[in-house]
């Protein structure tokens, strides 16, 4: 089975869909219940879709989710966040939070509970960030301060779990064409930028791993 966080649109349902296609059981997850319902019923499988409607910045919501999952899952992907731009002087407080809790404080909470139930098991923790995790950007400069605190996050937490069988895969993609930029509340050009189903296709390629190895950091980049 696969769970995938942030499921209800962008990289999370364009996932959903590849996978869907490969008829592998899926556990999607989002916070809006109306689109992650369109979403699922999108998605052509043999195999069960479960979903399940959950706010991953409310520790409340966490228990609940993984107790919600009919097994262990082989891969959990972690995609749900979103994004605040402009000159930092305009960015509001509340703005600010809600950000740094959409991608920082949600991925903590999710690989937490997922360590404390699956510390022994063989899964992969797929954890999607940014190229903003990677290059300062102007204009970008809370929104790189989360994803540069995830990617610490899971540095250190790579250390920590180094006697786990638990894989931990960073991905960092490029810019994609998707709802993400009008929701985060700016204008984009996005015209040159890569389609969600681009680089989920590059994604679920590269996280096919072997009996000895695995990809543990993976950059989808655009022309």
């Amino acid at each position: 089975m696969i769970m995938i966080t942030g499921a209800s649109s962008g990289l999370g349902a364009a996932l959903a869909k590849n996978y869907a296609l490969d008829n592998e059981h899926l556990f999607l997850t989002g916070r809006n219940p109306q689109r992650l319902k369109q979403i699922a019923q999108q998605l052509q499988s043999t195999q069960p879709i479960n979903i399940y409607p959950a706010d991953l910045s409310n520790p409340q919501d966490i228990k609940p989710l993984f107790d919600a999952l009919p097994c262990t899952p082989a891969k959990l992907i972690h995609c749900a966040g979103s994004g605040l731009f402009g000159a930092i002087e305009t960015q509001d407080p509340t703005d600010i939070k809600q950000l740094i809790d959409n991608n920082v404080t949600s991925c903590i909470y999710v690989l937490q509970e997922a360590v404390k139930r699956y510390k022994d098991k063989p899964l992969s923790l797929v954890i999607i960030m940014s190229s903003a995790a990677q290059t300062a950007k102007a204009n970008e400069s809370t929104y790189c301060a989360a994803k540069w605190a995830v990617k610490g996050f899971i540095s250190a937490l790579k250390l920590e779990l180094k006697a786990s069988p638990i894989n931990i895969i960073a991905v960092y993609p490029g810019g994609m064409d998707t709802s993400f930029w009008s929701t985060s509340g700016t204008q984009q050009d996005t015209r040159t930028f890569m389609q969600a189903s681009e680089a989920a296709l590059m994604l679920k390629h590269a996280l096919i791993d072997t009996e000895k190895g695995y990809i543990s950091e993976i950059s989808i980049d655009r022309y």
